[in-house]
């Protein structure tokens, strides 16, 4: 991937509240539930329900959410290409954390069985 300041200043700067809706439509949209979306992101960061909900109202930028994160140990193992890109080849972390969320969430409303979604 051809990693850019300017392309990883933009996730740095995005909030989770903004992107979060997209997610659970996502997800709804192809019959999974927001429990589940919920499930994949505590296994990925480690949050509860609670901390989620706070995150969002406090319109956390990824790179807060991700600072705070407790990113699972088996994330790396998530590969795969998301948006033209192999998240296992990007070099920035925080694009690559952002790309591992992306992912997973993609997996859940693609159908992936659960056990496989949590590696």
């Amino acid at each position: 991937m051809n990693d850019t300041s300017k392309h990883d200043e933009r996730f740095a700067k995005m909030t989770f509240s903004s992107v979060y809706p997209h997610y659970v439509a996502k997800v709804e949209r192809k019959g999974r539930t927001k429990e589940e979306l919920h499930q994949v992101i505590t296994w990925l960061t480690g949050f509860d329900d609670q901390k989620i909900q706070e995150l969002i109202e406090q319109k956390a930028t990824f790179e807060t959410f991700f600072q705070t994160a407790s990113l699972n140990p088996n994330a790396g193992l998530i590969t795969g290409l998301i948006c033209g890109y192999r998240v296992e080849e990007i070099t920035n972390p925080l694009t690559q954390q952002v790309r591992y969320l992306d992912k997973i969430v993609d997996e859940l409303a693609n159908g992936r069985k659960m056990e496989k979604i949590l590696r």
